[in-house]
């Protein structure tokens, strides 16, 4: 179909779809966040099984979500985002029925194929279909709507976790997805597919995938089985193996799915290596942080989702602002500032002990959250419009999806190694203390093998009345230590992607 405008029907209706769509995916992630807490007592999940249900979804996300894109280019934009709808439909349907953590791990799967095909193709929809003139008005319009729709997401999560409905925060895409089905089938129609799309390239697909599943398998078996064991090692290697080939893969096919000839481009590469960081120490944070109110500082879900609330309305209310003023200074000192601001922001978290609970939320949490807040808004517009801007309009589709993509990879390592360090920290940190304690060897070992569990460890049946108490204490003081120095690396990433900036993107005259 040729271009609408926005304000025609076909238009409304086109950009309606693509916020439908776009916010299920927002609010799946941002609520299931804060609702994990409920969900491993309530399926029983060890601390790995728990990463594994956030990484399950982001592995399949950060390795599909460029082949996503360009399927639509040569199958049909409309057609791969509604299949990409139905596949999280269904999903999120197998996702709140399943039984066991396992079932959950296999069908988080299926959600994170769908959302690789749906989450690129709302964009892409909307620049292809809506009038050039009125394209950034209607990206604009998408992004307002569908930050606002996700500041409900950890409130809508904390609610029904709380009320034991955490399940419900996967049944809520059915209907959501249902209706914009129907939108793109009534009102949408389908573009013209190109006679000279690329070849898919179904290898690079196969490699990445391959490469990020074994490391994240490596690093999960690591708590477990030690970076000895044949498993965690071995994994880890093949895994490093496979993405060196899919590197190489890339350099010599005519359609990559990564054009690693971008990163020629100094500013581009330095904006990805600050993204990779940036986004690795938020999505460390954010999750630790969950974990650690609810489990450890007694804020209920809901609670702890209404704690991130001063995050988003700074990014609701000011993003576009400090977009505006890097358009008009140029783009460094904003990619500078902002990401030492968020790490600051880590690393005064990392310094929060024990609280009494939400009483003191003021004065030990909020103000980390509010300078990681501010340091997130003076980054994000800025961050994209560098991505977008240096490498010519005709690349900045795929420089967008790069970008994308490597912000995904950045949550999966994240959730896989901070897991398992976390893991570690807890371990090596509660063992010295139980060597006073008036316990056999096996009781020692019970409770050891009770922090894979982390935040949700629990006293091993056969321990003296006595001492039951007195380990509580133990998980709660070690957990919150532990917490301390994930936040604390997390802070330094952020830091790091402040240096990278520093290092690569430099000062551009604004035109």
């Amino acid at each position: 179909m040729s271009t609408v405008s926005l304000r025609s029907s076909a238009g409304r209706w086109v950009v309606t779809s693509s916020i439908l769509a776009s916010a299920m995916a927002f609010i799946d992630g941002t609520a299931l966040n804060v609702a994990l807490p409920s969900l491993q007592r309530s399926l029983h999940a060890s601390g790995a099984e728990l990463f594994w249900v956030l990484n399950a979804y982001m592995l399949m996300l950060a390795a599909l979500i460029l082949l996503g894109g360009t399927l639509g280019d040569r199958l049909g934009r409309r057609h791969i985002f509604m299949t990409g709808i139905m596949i999280f439909i269904a999903g999120s349907a197998a996702c709140g029925l399943a039984g066991t953590v396992t079932m959950l791990i296999i069908f988080r799967i299926v959600q994170g194929i769908g959302g690789a095909l749906m989450i690129p193709g709302s964009l892409s929809l909307i620049s292809s279909a809506i009038d050039e003139a009125e394209r950034g008005k209607a990206i604009g319009t998408w992004s307002s709507v569908t930050t606002l729709v996700t500041i409900g997401g950890p409130i809508l999560g904390g609610a029904l976790a709380d009320a034991g409905l955490w399940r419900y925060i996967f049944f809520i895409n059915i209907p959501i997805g249902v209706i914009t089905l129907l939108c793109l089938w009534w009102k949408v129609a389908e573009q013209e597919k190109p006679a000279d799309a690329p070849a898919q390239d179904y290898p690079g697909a196969v490699l990445i995938v391959g490469g990020l599943a074994l490391l994240n398998f490596g690093f999960l078996r690591v708590p477990v089985a030690g970076f000895g064991s044949l498993t965690a090692y071995g994994s880890i290697s093949l895994g490093v193996l496979l993405l060196v080939a899919f590197i190489m893969t890339e350099r010599r096919t005519r359609h990559p799915m990564l054009p690693l000839h971008l990163f020629k481009n100094r500013t581009f590469t330095g904006a990805n290596l600050l993204t990779f960081f940036l986004y690795a120490g938020l999505s460390g944070s954010m999750l630790f942080l969950s974990l650690n109110m609810v489990q450890m500082q007694g804020y209920s879900q809901l609670e702890s989702g209404l704690s991130f609330l001063p995050f988003t309305l700074l990014m609701v209310f000011l993003a576009r602002l400090a977009g505006s003023l890097a358009d008009k200074y140029g783009p460094r000192w904003f990619l500078i500032i902002g990401p030492f601001l968020a790490g600051t922001g880590m690393l005064l978290m990392s310094l929060v002990g024990q609280t009494t609970g939400p009483s003191s939320y003021w004065t030990t949490f909020f103000p980390g959250i509010m300078v990681l807040g501010m340091g997130m808004t003076i980054t994000v517009a800025p961050l994209t419009a560098t991505v977008m801007g240096c490498v010519g309009s005709q690349l900045s589709g795929t420089a967008s999806g790069v970008n994308n993509a490597i912000t995904r990879i950045a949550g999966v390592f994240a959730v896989a190694v901070f897991g398992a360090l976390a893991v570690l920290f807890f371990a090596g940190s509660i063992q010295p203390s139980l060597q006073e304690l008036p316990l056999t060897a096996a009781q020692k070992a019970a409770i050891m093998a009770q922090t894979a569990n982390l935040g949700d460890a629990a006293v091993p049946q056969g321990v003296p009345h006595q001492q039951q108490q007195l380990i509580l204490q133990l998980y709660h003081q070690h957990f919150i230590r532990s917490y301390g120095k994930i936040m604390a690396m997390c802070g330094l990433l952020g830091w790091l992607g402040s240096l990278m900036a520093w290092i690569f993107i430099k000062s551009q005259k604004p035109e």
